[in-house]
């Protein structure tokens, strides 16, 4: 058992259902925590999105502060860059730790191919591997309508194989439930050296749809979120594909 296991969760604070204009719930420190279920939005499937793009800094400064300092720039075609060193070293997956309700226990992941099922155990499919982080970024598909068979799932997200740089994203979790506002959740703490994120928890709390943000940073892998969050599950070194989705 994980330390954390023991500790309660507080009362549910009084949330305001976003900003109209954007149509979004942001969970932070101080608002936490938000029921689908309250919100009419613990039916369907839930999409779990994540997404990420260097910053500024990383990718050599505008091209506004570029003319500025070289002008005759300004007289050459504009070259095609293709991804810079420093993007493709940044490598963030989404990962997913499920517990059910009879006790089956596992993860969806890219790595070993652990892509899940959205129809039948765990309910939960990942829809790929974003290597690059595209528009369309890593997708974890939540199958609501099976609500009542599971306990909980710690949806995390990790640096593959690569030098730590979470500090150098601006990586974003977003759940889209199929009804009501989307819920965003930022990485934007700035923790340099973490390898893996515990990002957001989903638990089935006496039949009640729960979100809580967790966005909890670990020098380890899976691993040691396992440890953290009391899964106990075994793991090993694993692998991806070479050639992604």
């Amino acid at each position: 058992m994980g330390f954390l296991d023991g500790l309660r969760r507080g009362n549910d604070s009084a949330f305001d259902s976003g900003n109209a204009a954007t149509n979004a719930i942001e969970l932070t420190k101080r608002y936490a925590q938000v029921s689908l279920t309250k919100q009419g939005a613990a039916t369907g499937n839930l999409r779990v999105n994540l997404s990420w793009r260097m910053r500024t800094s990383d990718l050599g400064g505008s091209r506004r502060e570029s003319l500025l300092r070289h002008p005759l720039k300004a007289l050459r075609p504009p070259e095609v860059i293709a991804h810079s060193q420093s993007m493709v070293n940044v490598d963030l997956d989404l990962g997913c730790l499920y517990e059910l309700q009879d006790g089956t226990k596992g993860v969806v992941q890219p790595l070993g191919g652990l892509l899940g099922e959205v129809n039948g155990p765990p309910y939960v499919k990942l829809s790929g591997d974003d290597r690059f982080g595209s528009g369309s970024g890593e997708t974890l598909y939540v199958n609501l309508d099976q609500r009542e068979n599971i306990k909980r799932l710690l949806v995390f997200v990790y640096i593959y194989d690569q030098t730590p740089a979470f500090d150098r994203t601006q990586a974003m979790v977003t759940l889209y439930p199929g009804n009501g506002p989307r819920i965003e959740i930022s990485l934007d703490e700035r923790h340099p050296q973490a390898r893996s994120c515990a990002v957001v928890m989903i638990e089935n709390v006496k039949g009640e749809i729960i979100v809580h943000r967790e966005v909890k940073f670990v020098y380890g892998f899976q691993g040691e979120l396992d440890r953290l969050y009391g899964w106990g599950l075994q793991w090993g070194r694993g692998f991806k594909s070479k050639t992604g989705r």
